[in-house]
């Protein structure tokens, strides 16, 4: 059985007697995580061949990512932990599957079934080295798979499951192109009982609900959001920014609500389809992704109803759709004359941008971010 391991080497900074507490801490930690094999080191060293660059498949977003996934990892310990506990107890056909996990001295790694066909971010969204042609079925069926396993950690988890970070590099593709949503280091269990959480920001800019990025109100509908860009950028086949285009088009959130008010969201649909795609059905999905990202949380759809919208068990109402939330004018990100600006506001200083680095039009390149405080609250 093939199999990807993330690996991920702590590092500790506190007096002398730090290390071997927290190293032990840890594993009591893992050890008590029920579904999950405990693998030595030596065990993963070996599948990975010494972690060969001959196994290298990629970087991941807090380091490399070996066939057998290994990553010289920047993740954190808290991370490691609330994945290995968010997802070890979790079974979808649209969710990762997690087989075991390492926690031996400073040594963190996860060990993940393997999926042949990397992310969305580099397949779809990359810079045209893929061989892989995504077909209008397949978009809507990879559209449909990432909302079915979002409503399924939303809605049928219990406790709910919030993950943070939807975003294309996050959602990887099998041999059928079946969609599988990854990376629940910055997941939130989210109680039924609660309206929100206030916590400090974690996820990628681009992708962020306007709430959640300006005051730390997190919902499930913080991820409804991200989803909806999602959504876009596999419909449109680019990425959510694009610094290359023209400053009318370089955000496509912006771009898909001028389209839709003058009646001409087809514009939007990817060119490299070759009108070999049904229009509505294509202009429907562009309206569930402004659906999905509208300013005023509470009118976003929930996801179960996201799906019934995108398998036409549910209408689409146009009247419904209501002007989308534009981070990038909220956060200063974009000045009065459309000059982009690398300032964000007062205590996001530290966060990434979305899914450009510098002045490509890629989104495999982003990293997840945090805020400039600790991830672990």
């Amino acid at each position: 059985m093939k199999v990807i391991l993330s690996c991920v080497t702590a590092c500790f900074t506190k007096k002398a007697a730090s290390p071997i507490k927290h190293t032990v801490d840890i594993e009591e930690e893992v050890s008590s995580v029920e579904n999950v094999i405990r693998y030595s080191y030596k065990e993963l060293r070996i599948a990975t061949n010494d972690f060969s660059i001959s196994n290298k498949i990629g970087e991941g977003g807090f380091g490399s990512v070996y066939k057998v996934l290994s990553a010289e990892s920047k993740q954190g310990l808290r991370e490691f932990l609330t994945e290995i506990m968010v997802i070890s107890d979790v079974e979808h056909e649209n969710l990762v599957k997690l087989y075991g996990c390492c926690a031996e001295e400073n040594h963190r790694m996860l060990v993940y079934g393997y999926l042949e066909n990397n992310s969305l971010a580099q397949t779809l969204l990359g810079d045209g080295h893929s061989s892989i042609q995504f077909s209008w079925k397949t978009r809507t069926r990879i559209c449909i798979g990432v909302a079915r396993g979002l409503a399924y950690l939303h809605e049928e988890v219990r406790p709910h499951i919030v993950h943070r970070d939807i975003k294309a590099s996050n959602v990887l593709l099998d041999k059928d192109l079946t969609p599988k949503i990854s990376d629940f280091g910055l997941a939130k269990l989210f109680p039924a009982n609660l309206t929100h959480i206030s916590t400090r920001v974690a996820g990628t800019v681009g992708y962020l609900a306007p709430e959640y990025a300006i005051r730390g109100q997190l919902t499930r509908k913080a991820d409804v959001y991200s989803f909806g860009i999602l959504l876009l950028e596999i419909v449109s086949g680019r990425c959510n920014t694009n610094k290359q285009l023209a400053v009318d088009k370089q955000y496509l959130l912006e771009r898909v609500w001028e389209l839709y008010e003058r009646g001409k969201l087809v514009e939007l649909v990817d060119s490299s389809l070759e009108g070999e795609y049904d229009v509505d059905e294509a202009c429907r999905f562009l309206k569930i992704g402004l659906l999905c990202t509208q300013n005023m949380p509470k009118i976003r759809p929930s996801m179960s109803n996201v799906v019934k919208l995108l398998t036409g068990e549910m209408e689409v109402d146009d009247n419904a759709i209501s002007e989308p939330g534009l981070i990038f004018e909220l956060m200063g990100l974009r000045s009065e004359k459309h000059n982009t600006s690398n300032t964000l506001s007062s205590g996001l200083e530290n966060l990434n941008n979305s899914s450009s680095s510098g002045n490509t039009n890629t989104s495999y390149a982003t990293m997840t971010f945090t805020s400039i405080y600790d991830r672990s609250t």
